[in-house]
């Protein structure tokens, strides 16, 4: 057997094992799950962590005295120590429990944005961000009289670095970059660029959305400023987001939202804001979807998030190469899997993505259609919409097959 043929039997094996973790395929018999880039499925270990918090621990956290109340609290507070950890960040002060990466950065954008963003300064965006990476910063500067550039996206659906050297100008205050893009694939050299935006006194926002559920994020390697994601897109429940920010940054920072749980002290006229990171997390937060996240990372770690991208780097080698022989099918993207993630858009000509979606959904494969909130860069790629494989940890390569077998059979039908 040849060398990729071993890497496949490998594989399989591997994967296959980890996918009997998961509920959602026993019960959906032969389902090809490829919209893990939306949201991934979820193990059986985390779905019984929120159970347990349910039947065993829960009460409300940092609120009261009585036993069950101080376990479910130093549950949740052993979720953000993992986070520390899982990311390396210097300390868990710098982890902020919001309920999605929208939220983290409108955090930031309403925050921080609003005390250090004044009229004619810029805001540097790159075209292939998220809406949500987006939209808080042009609500910003519409709001402060700021200026948004954007760094362009190449042919090869890479950035434009020499561009982003051109705008790197002391007007800058702040660079907002996807660590990696949901519809390119695009693993962006945001270590180096980070560095670039610092020499010129700029401060970088990552949306790493797409980046920390499938390798290894290391933020005191990165020294990004800002940095968010989603646990719901690495195996955890919906509702929780993460926010992470430099120590110095945070103290500096106003609340975003006021009420009970962010304050030290109130009296009739005035009040005293809780210490990080707790000033920001007013009111009752998602318990059990923190706690649920904790077990997600047990698990992800078990794993191992190297083992992950290595495993998803053999899923994209392998999906460029088939995906490459179906007749007027042309992905948008990388063509390697060269700093490329296993996320994949594509048009497939005379066949309108809404109905590939459909007809696909007819064969039991879940995948994403539309413009997967990046409205600008699919309009600088000159299409309304395109179809969206994204794959994660329990896919095999037969996924990658049965996706293939069925495109060509969506393109008999439209011939």
């Amino acid at each position: 057997m040849s060398n990729l043929g071993e890497q496949i039997k490998t594989m399989k094996k591997i994967t296959t094992a980890i996918k009997k973790d998961f509920p959602i395929f026993k019960n959906n018999k032969g389902l090809v799950f490829l919209d893990s880039g939306a949201s991934t499925q979820k193990p059986k270990v985390v779905i019984d962590a929120v159970k347990e918090v349910y039947e065993k621990h829960y009460a409300n956290v940092h609120r009261g005295i009585y036993k069950l109340s101080e376990q479910s609290s130093e549950l949740y507070e052993q979720t953000r120590e993992k986070v520390a950890k899982f990311i390396n960040a210097s300390s868990e002060k710098q982890i902020i429990f919001t309920k999605n990466t929208t939220e983290s950065i409108n955090l930031l954008a309403f925050t921080w944005g609003m005390d250090n963003i004044k009229k004619g300064d810029i805001i540097l965006v790159t075209e292939m961000e998220h809406h949500a990476n987006l939209l808080p910063w042009r609500e910003l500067a519409k709001r402060k009289k700021a200026i948004i550039k954007y760094v362009p996206v190449k042919k090869n659906g890479r950035l434009d670095l020499n561009k982003l050297d051109s705008l790197l100008s002391s007007k800058v205050k702040l660079l907002a970059i996807a660590h990696m893009s949901n519809v390119l694939g695009t693993i962006n050299p945001v270590k180096k660029i980070i560095a670039k935006a610092h020499k010129k006194k700029i401060k970088v926002m990552v949306d790493g959305a797409q980046a920390v559920p499938h390798f290894p994020v290391d933020l005191q390697d990165l020294d990004a400023d800002f940095y968010a994601f989603s646990p719901h897109k690495m195996l955890a429940p919906s509702g929780v987001g993460i926010l992470y920010a430099k120590e110095e940054i945070l103290e500096s920072m106003n609340p975003f939202l006021v009420g009970g749980g962010m304050i030290a002290n109130v009296t009739h006229q005035d009040a005293e804001w809780n210490e990080i990171p707790f000033k920001f997390e007013a009111g009752t937060p998602n318990i059990e979807g923190v706690i649920g996240f904790g077990a997600a990372i047990d698990y992800l770690s078990s794993v191992g998030m190297k083992n992950i991208f290595k495993h998803e780097q053999k899923i994209t080698k392998i999906a460029l190469r088939e995906l490459s022989k179906v007749e007027g099918l042309k992905i948008m993207g990388p063509s390697d899997n060269k700093d490329r993630g296993a996320v994949f858009s594509f048009v497939l000509n005379g066949v309108h993505p809404h109905d590939m979606a459909t007809m696909l959904d007819e064969q039991n494969i879940a995948i994403r259609a539309g413009h997967h909130c990046a409205q600008p860069l699919h309009q600088s790629l000159g299409i309304e919409a395109t179809t969206r494989a994204s794959f994660y940890l329990y896919n095999t390569e037969e996924d990658i097959y049965k996706l293939v077998r069925a495109l060509k059979k969506v393109k008999k039908i439209f011939k």
